[in-house]
């Protein structure tokens, strides 16, 4: 058999060789840090023996593959130790994740914090053990008999609800053995730079039907400084945390009444509406129609949509399907919404395209344990449009999509920040889409075409797509490298047939119109999480919901901050007096905290003068200006939504 490497090399060999094998013939020094092994674009365990020719790769911490085989394994280590430390804990599931991994465990007297540092201790005597990795399997009976007799009732309900045909495999390292399809190292020796790094509760499955479990989350690495350098990394994110700086900041708040359903405070509320000005004026520029539309509507609707097959459990349903006659749910989405205001009256082709915009509040059906302050909510506003066009003008209609979204994306400073995705649907998997495959690789191949000659980097992800189209996402990660969709561009040449929309051709014929789904900034709520934590706080004046704070130096001039007050606010400029009689220091630090851009300190000379002596967190102490000459200046900075540099740090001064 001939095996190509990743380098187009090849070796040949005569007998079946395995992936750790190969790795030791190629070099010893590939096979100590090797992870895991790329089959033909497939990552396989090492053990995995191969018989016939193939591509193969031999993955190492550096690769996303064998990071995720090094972290998985980590996790069977800390398995490993809370068993032997804490003998009744039933273990549930430890997968790797991005950054690190997690285990979910159930005990009797739940697990803390001060747990952590002895699990760890534990796992560093493991991994000095040097514990070999064997992997095995079992026929089903007899993998469910094994796990009874261990008294693991999650890992039996895990086999019991794998398909007949299922492989069930299990690893085992030392006295401890896991059912696990893999890939794992061959000994726990490489893992040398661990943390465990936070508790948390996790519902079985993602159910709130289920048992509240223990997740220990944590991380690890093949070198010390990679670790004491992501816990560094990861103290400067928990600064920059939106929930954190959220609440400090007063923008908004959550309540255990309603998880998932975030309060917007007075501060907050001119974020999120300065935000939804900037949408209209740009959209109103970009020829869109802005409508509104109810929140809910009745359950055929969504059965003609194709959402009450596709993504019923994801949504809010008011009524009885059994009993009601009448069953309605709460919107996930705009989209059939709009299309019934298309169909409210007939269309030529003249007056294609339509572009219709809406702000709208939608729910969704999130698990609880997906839930993370507002970048998962089950209720967020977004302001989204559905642009319906004639077939020969998607291609031109869709790129305008995409420049109008990398404009927001670079009015608010986060160009740099995202990465393209041509989210594809998964021919594999056809009962979750609707739509013939010829109609998904045509319109695949436009947006693949169009990314190309907007000359946009991009990745291809399998199995992303909506049910009824692929579609260019915009991502970007929080503050812990976590990667949410922020806008999202769609194709849809599918769902106007299932609503009958149809517009008058030049022959006076009906003709199904395309569909362009697509947002420019994404939900309110998930674009503030991201710019709270890009800006940590500290946002472009447009933005600031106080761009000016008036800091008289006594009560003697309070009336003279009044003044510059009420000139300020004539200008249409966000404006505030600290009145309080504590010390200059005092109000210029709490000014500085609360991230206001200006400080305007007034005193004799400035109200003789009509001046104001200006402090900005962009060059700390500016000087005396005339008043009516920084009120010109910010002005421009606002109506410009310049994003001004921070030249001096506060600090500093």
């Amino acid at each position: 058999m001939i095996i190509t490497l990743k380098d187009g090399s090849t070796k040949e060999y005569s007998e079946p060789k395995s992936i750790i094998e190969i790795a030791a013939d190629i070099s010893e020094g590939l096979a100590r840090m090797a992870c895991a092994g790329e089959v033909n674009g497939e990552v396989e365990d090492l053990r995995t023996v191969i018989d016939k020719d193939c591509n193969l790769s031999i993955l190492t911490f550096n690769d996303e593959g064998g990071k995720a085989a090094f972290r998985h394994t980590t996790s069977h280590i800390m398995a490993q130790a809370i068993k032997r430390l804490y003998p009744d804990t039933k273990l549930a599931i430890g997968p790797s994740i991005a950054d690190g991994f997690y285990y979910d465990v159930d005990r009797e007297t739940p697990l803390t914090s001060e747990d952590l540092e002895k699990i760890e201790a534990e796992m560093k005597k493991i991994v000095k053990e040097d514990l070999k990795l064997e992997r095995f399997e079992l026929p089903r009976a007899e993998a469910i008999a094994f796990m009874k007799e261990k008294e693991e009732p999650y890992k039996v309900e895990l086999i019991e609800d794998l398909p007949e045909d299922a492989v069930i495999s299990f690893y085992r390292q030392g006295e401890f053995t896991d059912l696990c399809a893999g890939p794992h190292l061959m000994s726990t020796k490489p893992v040398k730079a661990f943390k465990l790094t936070s508790l948390a509760g996790a519902y079985w499955r993602g159910s709130e039907k289920n048992k509240m479990l223990t997740r220990i989350y944590g991380t690890s690495f093949t070198k010390k400084a990679d670790l004491e350098e992501y816990i560094t990394r990861m103290e400067e994110a928990k600064k920059r945390d939106h929930r954190k700086l959220g609440k400090e900041l007063g923008l908004f708040m959550m309540s255990d009444e309603g998880p998932g359903f975030p309060f917007f405070l007075p501060k907050g509320m001119v974020l999120k509406n300065t935000l939804l000005d900037y949408w209209r004026e740009i959209h109103q520029k970009a020829g869109y129609v802005e409508i509104s539309t109810p929140i809910m509507l009745a359950r055929h609707l969504w059965e003609t949509s194709g959402h009450w097959d596709h993504y019923k459990d994801g949504m809010f349903v008011l009524g009885d399907e059994e009993k009601d006659k009448e069953v309605y749910a709460l919107r996930p989405m705009t989209c059939p919404f709009q299309y019934y205001v298309y169909k409210a009256e007939q269309h030529s082709y003249r007056d294609l395209p339509i572009r219709l915009g809406e702000t709208s509040t939608l729910f969704r059906n999130e698990d609880s344990g997906e839930m993370h302050g507002l970048t998962r909510v089950r209720q967020f506003t977004i302001s989204e449009g559905h642009l319906i066009v004639r077939p020969d003008q998607m291609v031109k209609e869709f790129k305008d999509c995409i420049a109008l979204a990398q404009y927001c994306l670079q009015v608010l400073g986060v160009e740099e920040d995202v990465t393209y995705h041509l989210s594809k649907w998964d021919p594999t998997n056809k009962e979750k889409y609707i739509g013939e495959p010829e109609v998904w690789e045509e319109t695949e191949g436009h947006i693949r075409q169009m990314l190309e000659e907007l000359n946009i980097p991009f990745t291809e992800d399998v199995g992303e797509a909506a049910f009824y189209g692929p579609k260019v996402d915009i991502n970007a990660k929080n503050v812990y490298g976590k990667e949410d969709t922020m806008i999202t561009i769609q194709w849809d040449a599918l769902l106007a047939e299932q609503f009958d929309m149809y517009y008058i051709d030049e022959n006076g014929d009906k003709q199904r119109p395309y569909i362009i789904h697509r947002t420019s900034m994404g939900c309110y709520e998930r674009t503030l999480a991201w710019l709270i934590e890009k800006y940590a706080g500290m946002f472009p004046t447009w933005l600031c919901p106080e761009q000016v704070r008036v800091i008289p130096i006594s009560e003697k001039f309070n009336a003279y901050a009044d003044k510059v007050e009420a000139q300020m606010k004539e200008a249409g400029i966000r404006c505030s007096v600290d009145r309080r009689s504590e010390k200059m220091g005092y109000k210029i630090r709490e000014a500085r905290l609360e991230r206001v851009p200006y400080m305007l300190v007034v005193g004799a000379k400035e109200e003789e003068e009509g001046k104001v002596s200006v402090r900005s967190r962009f060059l700390g102490d500016e000087g005396a200006k005339d008043l009516g000459e920084f009120i010109t200046s910010i002005k421009a900075e606002i109506k410009s939504r310049e994003n001004r540099k921070v030249e001096v740090q506060e600090e500093q001064k």
